[in-house]
């Protein structure tokens, strides 16, 4: 299923904390950097905090500038972004801040806390989403049933650290700010847990004021079944590949790349490259990666088209040369139509050979922009 952009935004001390133990909240940015972040919200279709934050900073969560709710409106969007909390338990304050100010509200919650809800509710529209949150489910109502499509998360460090660790996260903000905290008590941004591997791609650095905003993309490639951010990044990147391939009546235009574990790219390629007429996308990618290469075994290939299974102009299809290769993993955003060959299903072939495959429907449209000419 499609889910929002999801933005984590946070500001930390310069040991990692949010907050010290005091009874206040502390204030970690100055006024530029509130600014910035009211521009954020005023961009975002929704806020979103966990319910502990609601307990301990009891925020109001506002877009501050008139000029830019003015301008949200004149776009047709409500005056403020959505509001989202999250709790499993359903224990909410209904005298909270969040409850009172800006526009709508919304609690995804479970089966148990929409039971707590009824008996004391809070002025929100409440969502039962299962016997346990699921951020998945979570997301995923956001975008189909509330119509987000771009998600600020404004903490705590227990709903930044789950994002993570689920590979949901299409960005993180981070402001580090000069000061230290000490307190081995304070809440931290982020808890420990099996975070993917690598290092995150850093977009953005610039000072505001006397902090410093850091922007990073997660790159690492999903481990499983299901897709993360970091794999629609570059499953985007293998459509946009696609897109530079001669043109052909006889043959798919095709985007591929290769990512390694830490979401180091291995090597690209796409159809018809470097004059070859016959070199399909994985072919003229996994080229270029020495067949002793380590790193191999463990990464992924993003394909815009599910990999081959029969091919007249070269002894081995590419859904044999990832097998070959020793690659566990394959994210593609469209299956094989019949239009060269009936019954194709290179996906089924790699799965069947202890490959994991991941189609990812919603680039579908993406991969076949530049055949229509073929597939209409």
């Amino acid at each position: 299923m499609p889910y929002p952009y999801v933005l984590l935004s946070a500001a930390v001390s310069l040991d990692g904390y949010l907050d010290d133990t005091g009874p206040d909240r502390l204030l970690l940015s100055g006024p530029a950097d509130f600014d910035r972040v009211d521009e954020v919200r005023a961009s975002s279709d929704a806020i979103l905090v966990g319910a502990g934050t609601i307990r301990a900073d009891n925020p109001r969560l506002l877009v501050n500038s008139p000029e830019r709710r003015a301008a949200r409106t004149a776009a047709g969007k409500p005056e403020y972004p959505l509001k989202v909390t999250v709790s499993g338990s359903g224990d909410l304050d209904p005298a909270a801040n969040f409850w009172h100010t800006g526009g709508e509200k919304l609690v995804c919650t479970t089966t148990r806390g929409a039971r707590r809800l009824v008996e004391a509710p809070v002025a929100a529209d409440v969502v039962a989403l299962g016997d346990t949150l699921d951020w998945r489910a979570v997301l995923a109502y956001l975008h189909d049933v509330r119509g987000v499509r771009r998600l600020m998360v404004e903490g705590g460090g227990t709903v930044h650290t789950q994002l993570l660790l689920e590979g949901l996260a299409d960005e993180l903000q981070l402001v580090l700010a000069p000061l230290f905290v000490g307190d081995p008590s304070a809440p931290r941004l982020f808890g420990p847990g099996r975070y993917q591997s690598g290092r995150l791609r850093l977009v953005e650095t610039r000072p505001v004021e006397d902090v410093v905003l850091m922007r990073y993309e997660p790159t690492a490639p999903g481990t499983g079944a299901l897709p993360s951010a970091a794999d629609g990044r570059w499953l985007a990147l293998a459509c946009e590949l696609a897109a530079l391939c001669p043109p052909s009546r006889t043959a798919f235009s095709v985007g591929a790349v290769v990512v390694a574990e830490d979401g180091t790219e291995l090597a690209r390629g796409h159809s018809r490259e470097g004059g070859d007429p016959v070199v399909h996308a994985e072919e003229a990618a996994l080229a270029k990666i020495d067949a002793a290469e380590p790193r191999l075994p463990g990464a992924t290939v993003y394909t815009s088209l599910e990999p081959c299974t029969h091919r007249a102009s070269r002894p081995r299809p590419c859904a044999r040369l990832i097998l070959d290769a020793g690659v566990g993993r394959v994210v593609t955003a469209w299956r094989e139509p019949d239009t060269f060959v009936r019954g194709a299903d290179g996906s089924g072939l790699l799965a069947g050979a202890g490959v994991t495959v991941v189609v990812v429907p919603e680039y579908e449209a993406a991969a076949k922009e530049p055949n229509r000419h073929l597939v209409g």
